[in-house]
């Protein structure tokens, strides 16, 4: 798999199904956007899914086979990219990078593809019953846990429910100012 490569820090939470990636996602996004930083957002679907709605006018000219559609106002976008039915081939990280404006993003997160080449913050909780990836995963450079003990020593632990914690450990990775702790 080619890595997703970009002149814009990357960053990966990657975890189980139920782990609490999209929970943790909508508690860092205000702290990073307080501090000044524009945060774009990648995540995998691992199911069909649809954004739009049957009765739009956007979805109507899907569905009569526009392969893109781009909706615009003055508030936001949307562009919808019809694949190929036959295509099987998972989305590619780096072409899904490539997409995002430059000029608007300091920093890139990203919700799944944790098999990617990219620095990854693990999100592990031992009562799911699942392995750590961090021990098979060398891009995995903190592990965010309600269950610290259950990590093993040599790894940075993160307390998953310190968020600010987490930002500030994203500020000190990357070098970014205005992360820092309130302790």
């Amino acid at each position: 798999m080619k890595p997703a490569t970009s002149s814009i820090p990357l960053l990966g939470f990657a975890a189980w199904s139920g782990a609490g990636k999209t929970t943790l996602l909508t508690r860092l996004l205000p702290i990073l956007r307080a501090s000044g930083l524009e945060v774009a957002l990648i995540k995998h679907a691992h199911h069909d899914f649809d954004i739009d709605h049957p009765g739009k006018d956007s979805y109507v000219l899907r569905q009569a086979g526009a392969s893109q559609v781009l909706v615009a106002s003055s508030r936001r976008m949307a562009l919808m990219v019809e694949n190929p039915p036959d295509r099987e081939a998972a989305p590619v990280l780096s072409d899904l990078v490539a997409r995002i404006d430059p000029g608007r993003a300091g920093l890139i997160l990203v919700e799944g593809f944790k098999n990617e080449a990219i620095p990854k913050i693990e999100i592990h909780r031992p009562q799911l019953g699942k392995p750590l990836l961090c021990t098979d995963d060398l891009n995995i450079v903190a592990v965010a846990t309600d269950q610290p003990e259950a990590i093993p020593q040599g790894t940075r632990v993160l307390p998953l429910d310190e968020v600010r914690v987490i930002a500030a450990f994203i500020g000190e990775y990357f070098g970014f100012s205005g992360l820092e702790t309130d302790t």
